[in-house]
């Protein structure tokens, strides 16, 4: 059995199993039910205890060794039903984040267990998830190298009906960032106080802060000047995908009326509606918190998780 944070109870036992495979080493924690028959072909949703592995692996694209996060089912729970029927959710974390944020401030790995999802929680550092004008293509490496190598190591089909993609913050940005660059990936898309910077973000500033903030927009999108027009740009996206509406992802947003993002939200879904883009937009009471993210996550997954 388990409780509501999904730890096994009773008989059940943990195992930490690490081991290496070429230049990738993987922490598995299995929670492990009793070795019951009947136990296996009883299981329900509320019942599937999770593994956790961490992956420190090196990208060819990034060029750097990065850190990689999954919640896969356990044993015992494929037995029941196969791995490839799980809907498949890559969630991307936010500009000051890592590959552990969602799994450390949310319940996330309670979600997957209910929702039946396998989650990839992947690392790009402060990139916005863009092939940077230095060389490291985190954009390269979310599209085609990490699925490339979750299919090979994996087994994972990841065929567009199984795929989601969502995120908070430079995340949300980043989870609209596939589904309009990558339409064919991913089936739903969800940004969550997203930075969907525009060219108003750029405003010319004598303040410390802001030098040092479009300084590291500079590095990353190889000067400002090109961000305008640029497939890094939010604007583009939407005419893009006003060209050929059908092929998007479904759109959902949700932003809170405290953040600070919120004029950047409206922005986005205003622009999106009046190019005839359906895009489904939530604004509710919250701050740039965690606490609106994984509540407002949950929503989306209950909504999306049956093929809305």
């Amino acid at each position: 059995m388990t409780d509501e944070w999904g730890w096994c109870a009773g008989h059940s036992y943990f195992a930490h199993v690490q081991f290496l495979a070429d230049t990738c080493s993987l922490l598995a924690v299995f929670c492990f039910l009793p070795p019951s028959d009947d136990k296996i072909m009883a299981l329900k949703p509320s019942e599937v205890n999770m593994a956790l592995f961490r992956i420190d692996h090196s990208s060819k694209a990034a060029g750097v060794n990065l850190l990689l996060n999954l919640i896969l089912p356990n044993p015992a729970a494929v037995e029941e039903k196969e791995l490839s029927s799980f809907n498949i959710l890559f969630l991307l974390h936010g500009l000051s984040d890592d590959a552990s944020a969602w799994q450390r401030y949310t319940n996330i790995e309670t979600l997957a267990r209910n929702q039946e999802l396998v989650v990839v929680m992947p690392s790009v550092g402060r990139s916005f998830y863009a092939d940077m004008d230095n060389g490291q293509a985190y954009f390269s490496y979310l599209t085609d190298e990490l699925p490339d190598y979750l299919r090979k190591t994996f087994r994972l089909e990841m065929a567009r009906e199984q795929m989601l993609v969502a995120g908070l913050s430079m995340g949300g940005y980043g989870a609209f960032k596939l589904a309009f660059l990558r339409p064919e990936m991913f089936r739903a898309a969800c940004s969550l106080s997203g930075a969907l910077i525009n060219t108003q973000f750029f405003i010319p500033s004598h303040s410390e802060d802001e030098i040092k903030w479009q300084h590291e927009m500079d590095l990353i999108f190889g000067g400002l000047e090109k961000f305008p027009g640029s497939l890094n740009d939010p604007a583009t996206w939407i005419r893009m995908g006003a060209a050929d509406p059908a092929r998007l992802p479904s759109l959902h947003m949700a932003c809170g009326l405290q953040d600070a993002l919120l004029p950047a939200n409206r922005w986005f879904h205003q622009t999106a509606r009046a190019a005839g883009l359906d895009v489904h937009y939530v604004e509710a009471e919250g701050a740039h918190e965690w606490l609106f993210w994984g509540e407002h996550l949950k929503r989306w997954l209950q909504v999306v998780g049956d093929g809305g």
